[in-house]
């Protein structure tokens, strides 16, 4: 894809996603950045890739009032998006798997190199310092606490090093694994100890 369309994109992404909050229009331009990077490494077609990446997550905002998962929904935002473009249909298959398939946890596995890669970078920025934050945006955003931001670290995030497709991404998981594991030994620990304190 030329540069204007993807801009072009990038401005329809911006209508759905708020500028910031846990799955913001950040959150989408750094997975898209690290897709570029692991893209460029791994070899994989970046002109499906980036496309896939900005889109990947425009339905989160709707998910909660629609019930339709977010991976499932974007898939058909893009799809529709795609085709009123005048993109090849191949490139909307590939595209629309890779955003269908990045969600690690739901629906279907990713089969292609890029949805891999797509998987991989949506991964990881659940992992380190900007995991660790989002962490803690998602749970003011729920009305959760501590104890909960320490259980999806337990449950969730600190599973993710093991769940990487692509070397390159496994390569940039264990610097930020092993920030997230000491982070979450530290913050369990001065949890613990605050609850033991009697008045």
């Amino acid at each position: 894809m030329e540069n204007t369309e993807i801009k072009n994109i990038l401005a329809f992404v911006e209508n759905f996603l708020g500028q910031s909050g846990s799955h913001g229009l950040s959150h989408t331009l750094r997975v898209t950045r690290l897709c570029a990077e692991i893209g460029k490494a791994e070899g994989a077609d970046i002109k499906i890739l980036i496309p896939a990446a900005l889109f990947h997550d425009i339905a989160r905002p709707l998910e909660k009032k629609t019930k339709i998962p977010h991976e499932e929904e974007g898939a058909r935002i893009a799809e529709e998006y795609l085709k009123s473009s005048g993109c090849d249909e191949n490139s909307i298959c590939a595209i629309v798997h890779a955003i269908r398939s990045h969600r690690f946890s739901t629906g279907e596995k990713p089969e292609t190199l890029e949805a891999k890669v797509l998987s991989d970078a949506d991964k990881l920025d659940a992992m380190g310092a900007i995991g660790i934050a989002r962490t803690f945006m998602q749970a003011g955003e729920h009305g959760d606490g501590i104890n909960d931001a320490i259980s999806h670290l337990h449950e969730k995030l600190l599973k993710l090093n093991e769940l990487m497709y692509t070397n390159a991404a496994k390569e940039l998981a264990k610097e930020r694994h092993e920030l997230l594991k000491n982070f979450a030994d530290e913050l369990e620990d001065e949890a613990i100890s605050c609850g033991d304190f009697n008045f």
